[in-house]
């Protein structure tokens, strides 16, 4: 089913095509003395799930201010288990009271049993895992009462169990369910170079109809046992420039959308991050004005001098 978001008239209750940040709280006191000129702010979700306290208090600053995206990480969408109804009950509680833009979570699971892993792991692409997954999709519609994003998974290794690719799994769910997609750019990189595979192909068969939101990041570089290329999504630095190269091949066929700049870990200064973004925001531009090819002509030189 598709469920459309509730008709708030509180300001900025929508998130613009233009680029954002993940909002950190070493970062909110200087955001708000200088009021930087950024499209939207994403905030994990779990990390609002108390009550009160300073986090909220940044947060509610924030949000009077600028647009805001919330990103669940928790909710273990892929998990054989039923999804977790007190989990939900907060997730619901927070898209009331902040009314982001978007809301989205990961195809993946982190539980099993009792216990809860602190990873995003993969599933196996199957009938079973298919028909799992849009149950699931369709209970968080049902309590939270408005379309989810669903964000592609990195992945480091391929189930024997598949049957099906990744990207005809996810066009399957949102013909199923209705939910929408949040197309992770530097996932795609990762995934294909260990796989390798070609991520332009993958982008190619991607529905990029379904697309709400790209997610942009940084990922470590190393070698699996066999010597190959390996890269570890691991949000700890800048966007790589092959990342960049495959951003401008995506919007070259979607057009500008909201774009966020994911930062987790060795989290600089706030000028680094807003510089990343601005990066994205030029490109927003480029394919906006329709300068932008649909197969990019090269990589260019993205952050100011």
């Amino acid at each position: 089913m598709v469920l459309n978001p509730s008709g708030s008239q509180r300001a900025f209750a929508s998130v613009p095509c233009r680029s954002g940040a993940g909002l950190k709280g070493s970062h909110v006191a200087e955001i708000l003395e200088t009021c930087p000129d950024i499209g939207f702010f994403e905030v994990h979700a779990e990390n609002y799930m108390g009550a009160g306290g300073a986090p909220h208090r940044q947060l509610e600053a924030i949000r009077s201010a600028y647009p805001v995206s919330l990103h669940g990480v928790g909710l273990s969408i892929g998990a054989e288990r039923p999804l977790d109804e007190a989990h939900l009950a907060r997730l619901k509680a927070l898209n009331e009271h902040y009314e982001p833009g978007l809301f989205s979570e990961h195809l993946a699971w982190s539980t099993h049993d009792m216990t809860y892993f602190n990873d995003l792991l993969p599933v196996p692409y199957s009938a079973e895992t298919l028909a799992r997954v849009c149950d699931h999709i369709d209970r968080v519609h049902e309590v939270i009462g408005r379309k989810m994003l669903l964000e592609n998974p990195s992945t480091y290794v391929a189930f024997t169990q598949s049957t099906m690719s990744e990207t005809a799994f996810l066009k399957e769910v949102v013909r199923r369910t209705g939910c929408g997609l949040l197309l992770d750019v530097n996932n795609v990189h990762v995934s294909c170079t260990n796989q390798q595979a070609d991520p332009e192909t993958y982008l190619d068969a991607f529905p990029l109809e379904a697309v709400g939101e790209i997610h942009l990041g940084g990922h470590a570089p190393d070698v699996d046992d066999a010597g190959r290329p390996l890269l570890i999504d691991a949000h700890d630095r800048a966007v790589d420039e092959a990342v960049w190269s495959l951003y401008e091949y995506t919007l070259g066929k979607t057009g500008p959308l909201p774009t966020l700049i994911e930062w987790d870990n060795n989290v600089p200064a706030w000028p680094v991050l807003l510089s990343e973004a601005t990066a994205a925001e030029r490109l927003l531009k480029k394919a906006g004005s329709g300068q932008m090819s649909s197969h990019h002509a090269g990589l260019e030189k993205r952050r100011a001098v």
